[in-house]
């Protein structure tokens, strides 16, 4: 038995289950050990294969350079038991017992990390040559697709549809991106930020085409609304995804609006030794002053050192951790480096630094002079500077902050 499966202190719980073994649970399963955690830790996982990160999913496992992406972690070394291959079907938390495939889980303390699942397009489902791309699986299935350069429609101009398509243009295939809205990222960015980015879809040899809903798919094609046939070896949906949590129905745990398990500000859950952490939750920002939901991996990452304090901390009557990070995510498409800080739904001014229709440049979003968020391309550096800048609460100086050639945090008032 390894040194950290020994006995645990006297005030510990002794069996921590983690529900979902992706980037979150992996994650809340490794900081449970770094943190001193000496009890049991079991992490089960619907997928059979070894943990894997996804972001190498729409590249480098696409493109054949990389067979998987599993995670780095000795789980032995670690004394964390793998349960793969099994999903969890419902949980009871009076009995505290986690309903899986497997049969009954018991647990003292419940981490649900089972992530999103991407939203299906109506009618698609069965249809010969229509994917998804989320999982392993999906990926090893679209990796030939491209080998064979077939003619590839995507459904859908979000992050993971600009990123397939740029994988596709690179494996030789003819790509047309369908999106249903007036241009690219219309439920994330605001019009004139999204739309220096509609360019690049025509500099990379991809047809977009805006306004266009799918009416219905075919083997071989795809039909839009207005009658346009569109030819397609194989079809990439890409329209969103939701949490992963139907299986809570009944717990007990209350989900949100979008399914989503409604943590507080600790990432516990309405249940009693019940954590919630990544996409399948949403949690209260104090820094922005609503609920955020963030699907994106840097969430994952920085959400479970939360969660393991706050385990091990609950036992000793610490003062429980607050989470409430800048949101972070970034996006390889069409040769460009996307990377975005913050949230900016309630900013009260915008900052351009550099010229959208080059190569590099970076929008920087104000409230009442502060900086709350940014969306940086080809400019790293700025990304690094403004995220610091947003954590700090720091007023900028417009006019300074406007000047590309100045650092980013020289501006800073």
């Amino acid at each position: 038995m390894s040194e950290q499966t020994q006995e645990p202190g006297p005030s510990e719980p002794r069996r921590v289950v983690v529900a979902g073994a992706g980037m979150a649970g992996v994650q809340t399963a490794v900081a449970l050990r770094e943190q001193g955690f000496t009890g049991t830790v079991t992490l089960i996982g619907a997928e059979p294969h070894q943990p894997y990160d996804r972001p190498p999913l729409s590249k480098a496992v696409l493109l054949g350079t990389a067979e998987s992406s599993a995670f780095d972690v000795d789980f032995e070394s670690l004394g964390v038991e793998l349960r793969l291959g099994c999903e969890v079907l419902g949980l009871r938390s009076r009995d505290h017992e986690l309903d899986t495939e497997a049969g009954p889980v018991p647990y003292d303390v419940l981490v649900v990390a089972t992530g999103a699942e991407p939203v299906r397009l109506p009618g698609a489902e069965g249809v010969a040559g229509v994917h998804l791309l989320r999982t392993l699986d999906d990926a090893e299935r679209l990796r030939p697709v491209l080998a064979r350069q077939h003619d590839v429609v995507v459904v859908g101009a979000g992050w993971i549809g600009a990123e397939f398509a740029t994988a596709a243009r690179e494996a030789g295939c003819a790509v047309t991106v369908v999106e249903a809205a007036e241009r690219p990222l219309a439920e994330t960015l605001p019009a004139e930020v999204a739309a220096p980015m509609t360019a690049w879809y025509a500099d990379a040899g991809v047809d977009l085409r805006t306004h266009a809903r799918v009416e219905r798919v075919e083997p071989g094609a795809v039909v839009l609304d207005d009658g346009t046939r569109l030819s397609a070896g194989a079809v990439v949906v890409g329209i969103g995804a939701r949490p992963a949590t139907a299986w809570l129905a009944g717990s007990g745990v209350t989900l949100g609006a979008h399914g989503e398990v409604v943590a507080d500000r600790h990432l516990m859950t309405s249940v009693p030794d019940v954590y919630a952490v990544g996409d399948c939750a949403s949690f209260p920002s104090g820094r922005y002053g609503e609920r955020l939901l963030v699907h994106h991996w840097d969430n994952a990452l920085q959400g479970p050192r939360t969660v393991a304090v706050n385990i091990l901390g609950a036992a000793t009557g610490r003062t429980p951790a607050v989470y409430d990070p800048v949101p972070y995510f970034w996006s390889e498409q069409f040769g460009r480096f996307v990377q975005y800080a913050g949230h900016h739904v309630d900013a009260d001014r915008t900052v351009w630094r550099g010229d959208p229709a080059g190569p590099a440049w970076t929008v920087c979003w104000l409230r009442e002079s502060r900086l709350v968020a940014l969306l940086a391309v080809g400019r790293p550096r700025d990304l690094a500077q403004g995220r610091r800048l947003i954590e700090a609460g720091a007023a900028m100086d417009p006019e300074l902050l406007a000047d590309p050639a100045r650092p980013l945090k020289s501006a800073a008032a």
